[in-house]
């Protein structure tokens, strides 16, 4: 994989409507959620329990204390920290198998680079998978990235896509939450990205996520691209 630098983008004005993008990473920027919910299922299998599909869709875009606080009440008698290291482990041995992103990703990121407009990873995991992922792309498209362990609360609270924001300022002049997109997978981080202000857009993967009038919604990245976002942003339409 090659190596990156992650230094930060100049203060710029932006040219367009778009400030910035900040991605959500597993459902949303690849897709891991294979691998996650085969580490819950065989942890739970370990300590004699059992994991139907419905727990596990139910995990989907969740902080990963959280998701440990589920599996200790599904027999997994670790503390936290070993519960969220194991399944990291895994996760971290599938995504070197293979990556697979979300089909336009690549694309739209390689719009967003062309346009200077700065992207940063908004994710629940921790460092470890954050880096490993950055590090498999084709180019560095991300200015910043905020992960798990760098927050008191996760999705769906707003505090991570805040501190997107706070971290986005630093490339960014006169910085409007407003003219900022998110983009989300699963009802947690859609959830985060709405309460923060931002345009949060939904693009469903695996888990169900009701439509609501507080985000967008599109079936894939593919159908998202300079215009279309600069559209969401400036009219500031739901759907």
């Amino acid at each position: 994989m090659p190596t990156q630098n992650y230094e930060p983008m100049p203060l710029r004005t932006q040219d367009t409507a778009i400030q910035g993008v900040l991605w959500d990473m597993d459902g949303t920027l690849l897709d891991t959620e294979p691998y996650w919910m085969a580490a819950e299922a065989a942890l739970v299998a370990e300590f004699g329990g059992h994991w139907s599909e419905e727990e596990a869709m139910a995990l989907v875009g969740n902080a990963l204390p959280d998701a440990a606080a589920v599996l200790q009440r599904a027999g997994v008698a670790l503390d936290a920290r070993r519960i969220i290291d194991r399944l990291l482990t895994e996760v971290l041995a599938g995504v070197r198998r293979h990556v697979a992103w979300r089909p336009g990703a690549l694309e739209l990121l390689e719009q967003l680079h062309a346009a200077k407009i700065p992207c940063g990873l908004v994710t629940m995991s921790e460092e470890p998978l954050a880096a490993l992922v950055l590090e498999a792309l084709p180019r560095d498209y991300f200015a910043f990235r905020v992960t798990g362990e760098m927050v008191s609360r996760g999705k769906p609270h707003p505090e991570p896509y805040l501190l997107g924001l706070q971290k986005l300022r630093a490339h960014v002049q006169h910085l409007d939450p407003r003219r900022v997109i998110a983009l989300e997978d699963s009802a947690p981080g859609i959830a985060s990205a709405a309460a923060s202000g931002i345009n949060a857009v939904l693009v469903p993967h695996i888990a169900p996520v009701p439509h609501s009038d507080a985000w967008h919604r599109v079936s894939s990245l593919e159908d998202l691209d300079l215009a279309s976002l600069g559209a969401l942003v400036s009219t500031g339409d739901r759907r």
